[in-house]
C-alpha cells in the first residue's frame, strides 16, 4: 500500500509562521505580480506532485529584492527573490532551485541546523563598532545579514540530490540544476568584478557552486539520461518575467553608477570613482579599493536639535570632540566629525533636509588613508535635494524580453540596456551566453531598461 505521509509537525509550522514576517521584512517585503505568481505556481505544483511527499503543502513567497537568493523554512515556507527569477532563463532552472529548497524541508535539515554566527562583513562591523548603542548595531546587522544559510555541505549535497531527482521525475530537464549553479557562479563573478567584496549574503555565499557540487549535480542528472531530455519551458518562463522589476525598488532609492538617488525622499549623492554602491533594505553601503567603507542611512533626532550637539550626544564611540564642525552643503545644514574606535578610523557627517529629515554618512577605514578624508569630503559635498522634475523622471529598471533580430550582437543588444554597470557583461550573465557563443535570430533574450 501507499506510505502514509507523516503529519505536519506543529513545532515546524510554528517556527515557519514566526519567522515568516521577519524574513519578509529583512528582504524588502513581498513582490506582487500576478503573471509571475502564476508562472511560479505552475512550476511549484508540478514539482510538489513529483516530490517525496506530495501531501506537504508549500507556501511560496517572492521577495522584493535584487539579491539572488532562495531558501526554505520549516513548515513548508519557500522563498525566492526576484533577483533570482531575473537570472533564471527557463522554468526548469527555477524548478531546480525550488526543488533543492523543498529537499531541505523534506529532509528536515532546518531543524537539524545549528545557527553558526557567520563572520560579519566589513560594513556590518562598521555599524557595530561606531554606534555606542550595541542593540541598534545588532539590529542593522540582523536585517542585512540574515543568517539563513548555514547548512552543512553534506546537507547541501543531499538537497541537491533530492532536487535533481524531483525535477527529473516532474519531467523537467534534470541538468537544469548544474546549469543554474554554473550560471550563478558567473553572475557572482560579474557582480564582484567591480567591487572589493560582495556585501550581500546570497544563494551562492550559502550554497557555494564548487566544482564538486556542479559535478555532483551533473552525475545526479545522468541517472535520468543524456543531456537534452526533459522540458526546459523557456519561452513561457520568459513571458512570465517580462516586465518584472530589476534592481532597486523605488521605495528604496536607485543606484545608478556612482550616484544614489532616492525619488521618494527627494535626495541624492555621488560617491568618488572606484567606489561600488550597494543598496540594501536598511542602508546604502559602498566600498572602495583602498578598503574605505561607507554607510548612509537616516538619523532619528528631535526637530530643532543642533547637528553638532547630535554628533556629540553619545552615539559615536571614540569621538574626537575637537573635530566637530558645522557647515552647509548645497544650502543644507550639516555637521561632521572624526572618531577612532576598535582599530577603525571614522569620518561622520549628518545633514538636515527640511525640518525633520536628517541623514548620516559614516565612512570607515582601518587606517586614516588620504582616500578616507577625501572620499568623505567629496561624497558629503555632493549631497543635494532633487528637484521635483528629477525625482519624477527616475524610473525603476525592468526586465524586457526581446527577440534577437538578424545582425544583432551581444554588443548591439547591450547598448539597449540602461542604468546598469558593464552592460555587455551583464547581458552575457543574464542570458547565460558562454564566451564565443553566437546569438540566433528569433531567440528570446532579456535586457534591462527603464522605459
Amino acid at each position: 500500500g501507499a506510505a502514509v505521509p507523516p503529519p505536519v509537525d506543529p513545532e515546524q509550522a510554528r517556527i515557519g509562521a514566526q519567522e515568516h514576517p521577519r524574513i519578509v521584512a529583512s528582504f524588502g517585503g513581498i513582490y506582487h505580480d500576478d503573471k509571475l505568481e502564476k508562472t511560479l505556481a505552475r512550476i511549484v505544483g508540478r514539482i510538489v506532485a513529483a516530490s517525496d511527499d506530495p501531501s506537504q503543502s508549500y507556501r511560496i513567497t517572492i521577495l522584493n529584492t535584487p539579491s539572488v537568493n532562495a531558501f526554505a523554512l520549516p513548515g513548508g515556507y519557500l522563498y525566492v527573490t526576484r533577483g533570482l527569477l531575473a537570472l533564471a532563463n527557463d522554468s526548469s532552472e527555477v524548478a531546480a532551485v525550488i526543488a533543492h529548497e523543498m529537499g531541505h524541508v523534506t529532509a528536515n535539515h532546518a531543524m537539524q541546523r545549528q545557527d553558526k554566527a557567520r563572520a560579519a562583513m566589513i560594513v556590518s562591523r562598521v555599524v557595530t563598532d561606531v554606534l555606542q548603542d550595541g542593540n541598534a548595531g545588532q539590529l542593522a546587522l540582523a536585517s542585512s545579514q540574515r543568517n539563513l544559510a548555514a547548512f552543512s555541505q553534506q546537507q547541501e549535497l543531499e538537497a541537491d540530490a533530492i532536487g535533481v531527482r524531483t525535477i527529473g521525475k516532474a519531467g523537467y530537464d534534470p541538468f537544469a540544476a548544474s546549469r543554474f549553479l554554473d550560471l550563478m557562479g558567473r553572475f557572482a563573478g560579474y557582480k564582484s568584478a567591480g567591487s572589493v567584496q560582495d556585501k550581500r549574503p546570497d544563494f551562492l555565499a550559502s550554497h557555494p557552486a564548487t566544482p564538486q557540487r556542479v559535478d555532483f549535480a551533473v552525475r545526479a542528472a545522468r541517472q535520468f539520461g543524456a543531456p537534452g531530455i526533459g522540458e526546459v519551458d523557456r519561452d513561457r518562463y520568459l513571458q512570465g518575467i517580462d516586465g518584472m522589476l530589476y534592481g532597486d525598488d523605488r521605495s528604496q532609492g536607485f543606484v545608478r553608477g556612482k550616484n544614489f538617488y532616492h525619488p521618494t525622499l527627494g535626495v541624492g549623492f555621488t560617491v568618488p570613482s572606484g567606489f561600488v554602491l550597494d543598496n540594501t533594505a536598511d542602508a546604502v553601503l559602498a566600498t572602495a579599493p583602498d578598503g574605505t567603507a561607507l554607510r548612509f542611512d537616516g538619523a532619528n533626532l528631535p526637530a530643532g536639535t543642533p547637528l553638532a550637539e547630535y554628533i556629540a550626544s553619545g552615539w559615536v564611540n571614540g569621538l574626537d570632540r575637537n573635530s566637530i564642525q558645522s557647515f552647509t552643503v548645497n544650502g543644507l545644514e550639516a555637521a561632521s566629525a572624526r572618531a577612532e574606535a576598535k582599530g577603525w578610523v571614522f569620518r561622520i557627517a549628518v545633514i538636515r533636509v527640511g525640518t525633520n529629515a536628517t541623514y548620516r554618512f559614516i565612512f570607515a577605514n582601518e587606517s586614516d588613508t588620504p582616500g578616507l578624508g577625501q572620499a568623505a569630503t567629496e561624497t558629503v559635498q555632493s549631497f543635494r535635494k532633487l528637484s521635483p522634475q528629477e525625482a519624477a523622471a527616475l524610473k525603476p529598471l525592468r526586465i524586457q524580453v526581446v527577440s534577437v533580430r538578424p545582425g544583432d550582437t551581444v554588443d548591439s543588444l547591450a547598448r539597449r540596456m540602461q542604468g546598469v554597470d558593464r552592460p555587455a557583461d551583464l547581458f552575457r550573465a543574464l542570458n547565460d551566453i558562454k564566451p564565443g557563443a553566437a546569438l540566433k535570430p528569433g531567440d528570446k533574450v532579456k535586457i534591462v531598461a527603464d522605459s
